[in-house]
């Protein structure tokens, strides 16, 4: 059973022979009392302080729990980003090698392609000449053999040429 300052105030102690001085020992009580009263007051505080700092420090354990979930989901998230960055990089340098691996094919192509037609046109200039030149051989070995002939053909060759006669022309020209 707990004392109470009143408890303390009102106890009263038996008498004896050559018994205690009354007053004394009121005053005694008196300030155990108060000393008591005091003592309970200061421990209902302590213990209303110690229910706020116990409910605080469960705010602030659950806030750091969140924060700490909150940290961890930031966290994975960033690796996420990071993951999906790379692979994006990856996928469009991929794309830019392969767009460049058809650029390099096509010019490739062409280049091959303008290598024949030089081919092919320097042949065409070869066959040409070539033809040319037998047309020019052909043609000088006819006026070697002209002028080497008879000199009949030669007279013949000084007359004049006959005119052809004139073209007829047309009911609608005119």
């Amino acid at each position: 059973m707990r004392l109470t300052p009143l408890d303390i105030r009102k106890h009263r102690f038996s008498t004896r022979m050559r018994g205690l001085d009354a007053s004394e020992v009121e005053a005694f009580l008196r300030l155990i009392s108060e000393d008591y009263e005091d003592m309970i007051r200061e421990n209902d505080a302590l213990r209303d302080k110690g229910k706020r700092l116990e409910a605080e420090v469960e705010d602030l354990s659950s806030n750091e729990k969140i924060l700490q979930t909150t940290l961890v989901t930031a966290q994975h998230l960033s690796d996420d980003l990071k993951k999906t960055a790379i692979k994006e990089s990856e996928l469009l340098v991929s794309e830019a090698e392969v767009k460049a691996e058809k650029v390099l094919t096509a010019a490739h192509r062409r280049a091959a392609k303008l290598a024949q037609d030089i081919r092919e046109m320097k042949l065409l200039r070869a066959r040409l000449s070539a033809s040319l030149r037998a047309a020019i051989e052909t043609y000088l070995g006819l006026l070697d053999g002209l002028s080497r002939d008879d000199p009949e053909d030669a007279a013949d060759a000084k007359l004049p040429h006959p005119t052809p006669p004139p073209r007829a022309t047309g009911a609608g020209e005119g």
